[in-house]
């Protein structure tokens, strides 16, 4: 992998509250240590209800959720219609192999905003009501028993900064060995 791979924001999106979607956006602010500002899922400490009721004071390896507009593309050709902002991410992607990062790589988007990706999404059955069946396009058992997630990775934000569509990505390795992404 080299350090800097051809890559740009299709979409940004945000929500104040706890809904499915999100709604695309002209930019989205992202802040360190915390998320996107203004979404319901930013903080420090878990914000996804589910792992609220499990432990709030866990940290928020979940501030921002990145998915690949080759997925939705894909998916597009498998009968399902899904637009940027409608899996629930907060950035949607071109030109980046982001399922096949290694923890710990970090992403500079635009000018300023760098974020740190933390694993792969771990979605829920609620994608099914998006469109009937997209959870096992989604999440499915492979020929050698391994589970496969196709709904995007996590990130914290390591540097803020505003992040628009047609922003450039540069990818920055992390230093070690590659370690594969796991369910955060």
């Amino acid at each position: 992998m080299t350090d800097s791979l051809p890559g740009h924001v299709v979409a940004v999106s945000r929500d104040d509250a706890h809904r499915f979607r999100k709604p695309t956006r002209e930019s989205i602010t992202l802040i360190a240590g915390l998320g996107v500002e203004g979404d319901a899922h930013a903080g420090a400490t878990v914000q996804h209800l589910s792992r609220v009721r499990r432990d709030p004071t866990a940290p928020n390896l979940r501030q921002v959720h990145l998915i690949h507009a080759e997925l939705l593309e894909e998916m597009a050709g498998r009968g399902h219609e899904v637009t940027p902002g409608a899996l629930g991410e907060n950035v949607t992607t071109a030109g980046i192999d982001l399922l096949g990062l290694s923890r710990g790589t970090r992403l500079a988007l635009g000018d300023d905003a760098v974020v740190e990706i933390t694993g792969l999404r771990n979605p829920c059955a609620q994608i099914n009501g998006l469109s009937e069946g997209l959870m096992k396009e989604l999440v499915y058992v492979d020929d050698a028993g391994a589970t496969v997630r196709l709904a995007g990775v996590m990130s914290i934000v390591l540097e803020g900064g505003v992040v628009h569509p047609g922003d450039g990505i540069r990818v920055l390795p992390s230093a070690g060995r590659h370690e594969p992404l796991q369910p955060v």
